[in-house]
């Protein structure tokens, strides 16, 4: 290789480390504040639960947000979209308790488009026993709102209250 082109190929290296040097701490205080904004969110979605408000799973999630249910048992399972999940999972629930669940206590992570939330929330079943459990779950964002969820919880409690209250409806 001749010393012209060899200097050619030093400039444009050089030239490279110091753009991309110039650019990756832009980038790593993009991903901040795209973190800090779904953190945000997140965390606004569910002060309003907590409040009283009632419409979190609409606010938080994508019309077509694939929620994983993990574990084993009858609830275990994926919900394809919002209306799938609430009318199979939370509305089926929600019918058997005559206070709702709300959440009394919550931590909140981000990194990179997941948001981890670990929450406690009590709510009453309508034959007046208590439900009370601890839940863990990690959203992956896109724009503000969780597009898959992956949700970890004490399934035997929540199965117990569908299992022994029987549906209203």
């Amino acid at each position: 290789m001749r010393i012209e082109s060899l200097r050619n190929v030093r400039a444009a290296a050089l030239c490279g480390a110091l753009l991309l040097g110039a650019l990756a701490p832009g980038m790593a205080h993009a991903d901040a504040d795209v973190e800090t904004r779904n953190k945000q969110a997140v965390s606004q979605a569910f002060d309003r639960w907590a409040a009283g408000g009632n419409s979190f799973f609409r606010d938080i999630l994508t019309p077509d947000v694939l929620w994983t249910i993990k574990g084993s048992g009858p609830s275990a399972g994926v919900y394809r979209g919002v209306d799938a999940f609430v009318a199979e999972a939370v509305q089926p629930f929600a019918a058997r308790l005559s206070e709702p669940v709300r959440p009394v206590s919550k931590q909140v992570w981000a990194d990179g488009e997941h948001v981890i939330i670990q929450w406690d929330g009590t709510g009453m079943a309508r034959d007046g026993q208590p439900y009370r459990n601890s839940y863990a779950w990690i959203f992956r964002m896109r724009d503000g709102k969780a597009y898959e969820v992956s949700a970890y919880l004490d399934l035997p409690a929540y199965d117990d209250v569908l299992q022994r209250i029987p549906d209203p409806a």
